[in-house]
């Protein structure tokens, strides 16, 4: 019933500003144009009916190959978890970047602050810009790192490794040294691992 309430508000509220609303597993996740993010994020903190008081998560996702099959649309999406204490509900809000080779969506780090370190992640790991963000830099990776290590087409051992040289006594950049491995378990690679039959 309380899923109910939210979904009626959500749309009266919100309108045609929702390109899709899904309900799966007791949530809701409602998705809304670039051109709208800011807005309806705004809306959905100060709306009486909504008051999602509270952001606490944000993440960016890569599409590309969305359950392992061809994806028929924009690449680059950030989700957004939402809490309002004082309704006592949660949403998800996801948004596509409209460009797949500049993933640029409104930066909400002026509607939630907690927003802040979590855009920097999505921008560091998937490469999308968060317009209006003021501090828009790696937050995980290394200083002078090319890529974004979250892309699906990111090279899985990466391109260069930083280590310590003692003889020259200073940092220094060299190619990948990663030999791959088998990752598979032991107990599901061999049959008769342990004495089991």
């Amino acid at each position: 019933m309380k899923l109910d309430q939210l979904q009626a508000a959500l749309e009266a509220v919100l309108g045609d500003k929702i390109k899709r609303l899904k309900r799966d597993r007791g949530e809701i996740t409602i998705t809304v144009g670039a051109a709208d993010y800011l807005a309806v994020a705004t809306t959905l903190r100060d709306h009486a009916e909504l008051k999602f008081e509270q952001l606490i998560d944000l993440c960016g996702l890569d599409y590309s190959s969305y359950k392992d099959e061809p994806w028929d649309g924009p690449r680059y999406c950030v989700a957004s978890h939402l809490l309002s204490v004082s309704k006592n509900w949660r949403v998800r809000l996801k948004v596509f970047a409209p460009n797949d080779d500049l993933p640029v969506v409104a930066s909400v780090t002026d509607v939630w602050s907690s927003a802040n370190w979590f855009e920097r992640e999505a921008f560091d790991l998937y490469g999308i810009l968060f317009d209006g963000h003021v501090d828009l830099r790696r937050i995980l990776t290394d200083y002078g790192f090319i890529g974004h290590p979250m892309r699906k087409d990111f090279p899985v051992s990466g391109h260069v490794e930083m280590r310590y040289d003692a003889e020259q006594k200073r940092v220094i950049y060299q190619p990948v040294t990663i030999e791959p491995r088998e990752i598979t378990p032991r107990v599901v690679r061999e049959e008769n691992y342990g004495g089991l039959h």
